[in-house]
This record gives C-alpha cells, structure tokens and sequence, in this order.
C-alpha cells in the first residue's frame, strides 16, 4: 500500500513539472510573438495626374491589405504643374504623369531613378457635354451651337495638348479659338461641361466614367492625336526607393490592373 501511494505521488509529481515546462514554453513563445518587431511605418508622397483621382482612391484600399505601414498621400494636379513643383524640389517619391512630356523633361534633367521609368495605362480622349445634350460629335464644334468649348490649358494639362492636336488636325483651330476656354485640370474641364459653363469639353474617358452628369458624344479616334500613355517614375531624391520600387510594382499587378480597367482605363 505504502508502494502504491508512493508511486502515485511519484506520477502527480512528474506531470506537474510536465505542466509547469509547457507553460513557461507558452508563455516564452508568446512573449517572444508580442516581442516580434514590426514594420515601421512609412508615408510615400505620389504626385498623380488629376485623372487618376477615383482609381487611386482604391488602390489606397487594396494596398493597406498587404502593406498596412504604408501610407500614400497624394498629390493630384494637372501633369505640368507637378513637373514643376518636382523640379522646385518638393517632396515626392513617385510621378505618375498622363503624359510623357512631362517625365522626359525630369528624366532630362536626371530626376527620375534609373530603370524605373514605365508606361503604366493609357487612356481615351472623348468629347463630353452635359446628359440632356443634344450635340452629337466633332462637326459640333464650328455650329453656331456652340459658344464655349472647355479644355485643358495645353501648355500644362496633357489632355488640353491632346485636345489642340484634334484641332489642327481637323483643320479648324482658327475657327473655334475664340470658343474655347481653359482649364486647370481634366476635373476642371468635366466641372465646366457638365455645369452649363461650355457645351461641350474634351476630357479623358476615365474622367467621363466617374461622373454621373456627362454624355460621352464622341470617343476621339487614336489617329487625330498622339497616344495617350500614363508614365510612372520614381524621383531620384526619393527618401524612400525601395518602398517606391515596391508600390511600382504593386501598381502592375492583376488586382491594380483590374483597378484601372474598372475606371476606364487600357493596360499600357
């Protein structure tokens, strides 16, 4: 009997310090887990043109699903204006341009990272007025229907440019120059053709796309003005590159690629 009750207490004394060890084992696992250090938090300045506005505001989204230190502030503008501001030194990371005068001028002047110039998407111009119009295309433009046409400011917004190409290539600069008026953005362009400010106005699709208020009249042929490609390029003085080249390449997966083509946007 003695044996017995000295056995027992023998076994109770065993699985106690079993118990003991898996619990220290517990509690240094989970000490380590809680020590695990983690990624520090980094805020990337883009500079996007105006256009991009709607798709970047989901893939904001869509990247805090797998980069949640991550934070992107942006800076939307038309592309010439951000060329400046980049070339006067303010902070950016990445440029992403709608159209590539703009990026070669900073790449000319050595300010975008080697490599990391891309074509990103591309893009549609279309004539747009308001939802109850009347007009019906190009051959609108010289009608005494029309007082005011809104564009783009060509020196600055891509779209404008695009925009006076159809022009000259139409033959009809001269005649409509005294109709039209100009923008400091694609969004300022879609405000005043939708508004009643102009009866018609020459955007980008993507911009018609994200508003309920437009008619799209007239998608522009590709062979009355250049082609319409977004370039992306990480700025030299980037405080952080490989952060950057990371986005750079978020911004080509099928998840973005989805993004873009869902706002109107074709792969470059």
């Amino acid at each position: 009997m003695k044996k017995k009750i000295i056995f027992s207490t023998l076994i109770s004394l065993m699985l106690s310090v079993l118990m003991i060890g898996c619990g220290n084992q517990k509690d240094s696992s989970s000490s380590q887990k809680d020590s695990a250090p983690t990624e520090p938090s980094v805020e990337l300045n883009i500079s996007a043109a105006a256009s991009l506005k709607e798709a970047m505001a989901d893939i904001q989204t869509e990247l805090k699903k797998v980069k949640p230190n991550v934070t992107l502030t942006v800076n939307f503008g038309a592309s010439g204006s951000l060329q400046q501001q980049i070339e006067q030194g303010a902070p950016c990371d990445i440029f992403i341009s709608a159209g590539q005068s703009q990026m070669k001028a900073l790449d000319e002047k050595s300010l975008i990272l080697e490599n990391t110039k891309k074509d990103l998407v591309k893009n549609d111009l279309v004539l747009i007025g308001p939802k109850d119009t009347t007009l019906t295309g190009l051959s609108d433009l010289t009608s005494d229907k029309v007082k005011k046409i809104a564009v783009g400011e060509p020196a600055s917004v891509p779209a404008g440019k695009y925009a006076d190409e159809v022009f000259t290539t139409l033959g009809i600069k001269d005649a409509i120059s005294s109709k039209l008026v100009f923008a400091k953005d694609v969004k300022e362009v879609l405000a005043w053709s939708t508004s009643g400010n102009a009866e018609l106005g020459f955007v980008y699709k993507s911009d018609a796309l994200s508003s309920d208020s437009c008619k799209i009249i007239e998608t522009i042929s590709e062979d009355k003005h250049s082609p319409i490609t977004y370039p992306i390029g990480i700025i030299k003085a980037s405080k952080n590159p490989e952060i950057s080249k990371s986005f750079e390449d978020f911004l080509f997966t099928d998840t973005c690629k989805q993004i873009f083509e869902k706002y109107g946007y074709g792969i470059a």
